[in-house]
């Protein structure tokens, strides 16, 4: 059996373009409304049960149902956990899923820091493990995995409160269990580039099962700008984001203002006053609607994930990405160190993208 946690949209997308990739995957019966062709490869559905440790914001809540139906539709078991809904949840969980930890073949998780995701880990001894994409984090973690560095995630500054002093030991054992070895094999499979350590086996998604189930999109003249939760992790002044925003779409002519699952409110409704643009808060990830389109001619983006994986989802319409800079003096003092240095990475490494400079 494989067993795949996720905790978010994407990762949930990313585990069914998993499954769609693996080799001997049987040819299976499509939804009763294929968008795409008759019939695609993928893994049996037997073979796989995806675990939904459901966080408590309502637009991630939204978006993994709506996944989540997708999944069911493509026959796979999907397991909706209340992981987060009380003092009494994380036990509860950790207690239900052991039986079905101990009897995984496989485990698939997408998010290597996260903390509920490692203690997951520290009670298996499934013999091989997979990383999907949970956006720009996976190059992170493979660097950090291949420098022999504690896993931290790059917004982070990396200060050890109680919390994290108390989940070291969590946080160690994980990391072995992420670290190939002789009886573990560990599979990366991510459309981010990476140079993995020795021992690690990397796989491309293409989202072939993304294109091949949505679209192709019917193409506005026009261009669309995707947000970002820059402004909420704590990286980027609130004001100065508001400005290159209303920059962008002036010389862009951009209309629609594709919001990010984790920006506040008071920050859209602050965009949409000073910057006249629509808010659009989308119920699937953006790889999804945008091969469900319509979708401008051209899609503006900030350093993140969507400038590598949309180009491959929109693959062949005609769709050109546009990538903005993030300027040094946005960057907020509390940042971490390492902000600059990540997000020019994210930007320089990006396939089939144009390079816009930011908004002066």
């Amino acid at each position: 059996m494989n067993l795949a946690f996720v905790e978010s949209p994407v990762q949930l997308l990313n585990v069914l373009e998993w499954a769609h990739s693996r080799p001997g995957a049987t040819l299976d019966q499509v939804p009763s409304q294929p968008t795409g062709p008759a019939a695609a490869a993928r893994l049996p559905v037997a073979e796989l049960t995806v675990v939904v440790l459901s966080p408590t914001d309502p637009m991630s809540r939204g978006q993994l149902r709506r996944m989540a139906e997708l999944a069911r539709d493509e026959g796979f078991t999907v397991r909706w956990q209340e992981a987060r809904g009380g003092t009494k949840a994380p036990l509860k969980t950790v207690r239900e899923l052991a039986p079905m930890l101990h009897r995984a073949e496989r485990i698939v998780i997408g998010d290597p820091f996260s903390r509920y995701v490692q203690l997951l880990l520290t009670m298996t001894g499934s013999r091989d493990l997979t990383v999907v994409d949970d956006g720009t984090a996976t190059m992170e973690f493979v660097a950090q995995l291949a420098r022999g560095e504690k896993l931290v995630r790059w917004h982070r500054r990396g200060r050890r409160g109680t919390r994290e002093l108390f989940l070291a030991p969590v946080t160690f054992l994980a990391r072995r269990r992420l670290t190939p070895s002789r009886s573990r094999q560990v599979e990366v499979f991510t459309s981010m580039p990476v140079e993995p350590p020795p021992g690690i086996t990397v796989t491309a998604n293409r989202f072939a099962w993304t294109r091949s189930r949505f679209g192709p999109p019917k193409i506005t003249r026009g261009a669309d700008l995707v947000g970002t939760s820059l402004v909420e992790t704590g990286v980027v002044d609130l004001d100065q984001y508001v400005e290159a925003v209303a920059a962008l779409a002036r010389t862009h002519g951009a209309t629609r203002y594709f919001a990010h699952r984790r920006e506040s409110w008071d920050k859209l409704h602050r965009l949409a006053v000073e910057t006249g643009l629509e808010i659009v808060r989308p119920d699937l990830p953006l790889e999804l609607i945008a091969r469900r389109g319509p979708i401008g001619r051209t899609v503006l983006s900030f350093p993140s994930t969507v400038v590598h994986t949309l180009p491959l989802a929109l693959v062949g319409t005609g769709v050109q990405v546009a990538v903005c800079d993030i300027a040094p003096e946005w960057l907020r003092d509390s940042a971490s160190p390492r902000a600059q240095g990540f997000l020019a990475g994210v930007t320089g490494t990006a396939r089939d993208v144009q390079r816009l400079r930011a908004p002066a």
